[in-house]
């Protein structure tokens, strides 16, 4: 199932006035990012991004023609690049919203962008309203907490074995 990312401009986050510019981000890899790059940048307004690619794609080419590089490599080296565009797109995305000061507000985990916000909307109003559910925390699809989280309970790390070393090299010094 693909996962989407939800963020909300920044002073607007829990105005129910701005829910219609709320932006909805799948992860995963975009197709025609991959086959038309610089215009899928333009339609989606990544203007950084579509800079840094051209001068990218356009330093990259020069570099391998003066290195001697035949055509036919630099054209799968091309390939290379776009099909890595196709797989960073929703990144840059959420790199550009960021920038813009937006903020994101949830991770949620459907079948498509209808069902993302469906499913958004329904935990976010219950959270507006007080409501409290169990399956908020279960049903979110969001990563694992971080140890960035304050107060977040982490068990300690597994003692080490009575040798010191896990490894190639059991004992400090010892023979190979």
């Amino acid at each position: 199932m693909p996962v989407y990312t939800v963020h909300a401009p920044s002073p607007a986050g829990a105005d129910l006035r701005a829910t219609d510019k709320f932006v909805f981000v799948r992860d995963g890899f975009h197709f025609w990012a991959m086959i038309f790059g610089p215009l899928w940048l333009l339609w989606n307004r990544l203007w950084l991004a579509l800079i840094g690619y051209l001068i990218f794609v356009a330093a990259f080419n020069a570099g391998l023609s003066s290195l001697g590089v035949g055509r036919s490599s630099i054209f799968f080296a091309d390939l290379i690049v776009a099909l890595l565009m196709g797989f960073e797109a929703s990144s840059l995305r959420r790199w550009t919203l960021s920038r813009g000061k937006w903020r994101q507000l949830d991770v949620v985990v459907a079948d498509d962008e209808d069902t993302a916000e469906r499913r958004f909307f329904e935990r976010w109003s219950q959270k507006q309203h007080g409501i409290v559910n169990d399956q908020w925390a279960v049903d979110r699809g969001g990563p694992p907490p971080t140890r960035g989280v304050p107060g977040q309970p982490f068990s300690n790390p597994p003692p080490i074995p009575a040798g010191g070393i896990i490894g190639l090299f059991p004992e400090p010094g010892g023979s190979r």
